[in-house]
């Protein structure tokens, strides 16, 4: 059995977003597919290569949520998994939000 080495607990999560990597400031649509404390997995046919550093805004209702981030796996053609590298307070405040309501449903 494979151990699961992630540091929080993944919901599933579908909201419209949007990744900016930062290098080349290529923005690139997406959609998440669950979401932690810690990262998000984004559905994208064209996922970027592991290591690549972005910017990932993700829009559900009325908040957005924005993170500096790190691509930690790519799965071609299907995603990529981000772990979020900087939030800012404010944004974290919403990310709580979303993860409190997933929890609760």
């Amino acid at each position: 059995m494979e151990r699961d080495l992630r540091r929080s607990p993944r919901v599933p999560f579908v909201a419209s977003a949007e990744i900016i990597e930062l290098e080349t400031e290529t923005r690139l649509p997406a959609r998440t597919g669950d979401l932690s404390q810690h990262g998000c997995y984004m559905d994208m046919i064209n996922p970027l290569p592991l290591g690549t550093a972005v910017r990932v805004q993700i829009t559900h209702g009325q908040l957005s949520f924005q993170a500096i981030a790190g691509v930690v796996y790519c799965q071609t053609p299907l995603g990529m998994g981000l772990v979020f590298n900087k939030v800012d307070s404010n944004h974290e405040a919403v990310l709580q939000r979303w993860l409190n309501e997933a929890f609760a449903s």
